[in-house]
């Protein structure tokens, strides 16, 4: 028996050499489908967050809304229907009526953006520049309103009056600077 042993000794070590150079070769060919990019993984954007949707005057968070959007969301429906006063909301948090910027801050202080109301100048200057994927507030020296999962939040350009309401139009955003919540 030894001597047979001995003699497929050379064999496998011919059989292994070939299996050696073989799967390399497979592997590389596999690997040629897929492109390289020096060792990071490719993530795709997320994609964007779903609509929001209007029901009796009030909207519905998405359900892949972040919940401190749902916040906002949530807080903004409570004015809905309140009056527009001129200074309303920056006094204190509830109040009997809300001006524009009051309006956005109440909302904005509902998913915990801002500790106190803001100004619609200051609103300028307020989070990051640009827009943002879940919300984005339009400002300048006299007038602010917010984009909240695709909804105009804003006191202005309804038929039913002013006041703290939800439009489905979004408006003409010229002159107006866009600023948004880091992440949102």
């Amino acid at each position: 028996m030894p001597p047979l042993a001995s003699s497929r000794r050379p064999f496998r070590c011919v059989a292994l050499a070939i299996a050696c150079l073989l799967v390399p070769a497979f592997a590389g060919t596999a690997a040629a489908d897929t492109p390289v990019s020096g060792g990071a993984t490719f993530e795709p954007p997320p994609p964007p967050p779903q609509e929001a949707t209007l029901v009796d005057g009030r909207v519905i968070a998405p359900a892949s809304a972040p919940l401190r959007v749902k916040r906002v969301i949530a807080a903004a429906n409570r004015l809905v229907e309140k009056p527009y006063i001129y200074g309303g909301g920056h006094g204190h948090w509830w109040d009997r009526g809300y001006d524009c910027s009051g309006s956005v801050s109440y909302a904005l202080h509902g998913g915990n953006f801002l500790t106190s109301p803001l100004p619609s100048g200051p609103m300028e200057k307020w989070g990051l520049d640009g827009q943002g994927r879940w919300i984005t507030v339009y400002a300048n020296s006299g007038h602010a309103y917010a984009e909240i999962a695709g909804f105009r939040w804003d006191t202005s350009g309804d038929a039913e009056g002013t006041g703290p309401r939800w439009h489905e139009e979004l408006r003409d955003n010229v002159g107006y600077v866009a600023r948004h919540p880091a992440g949102f």
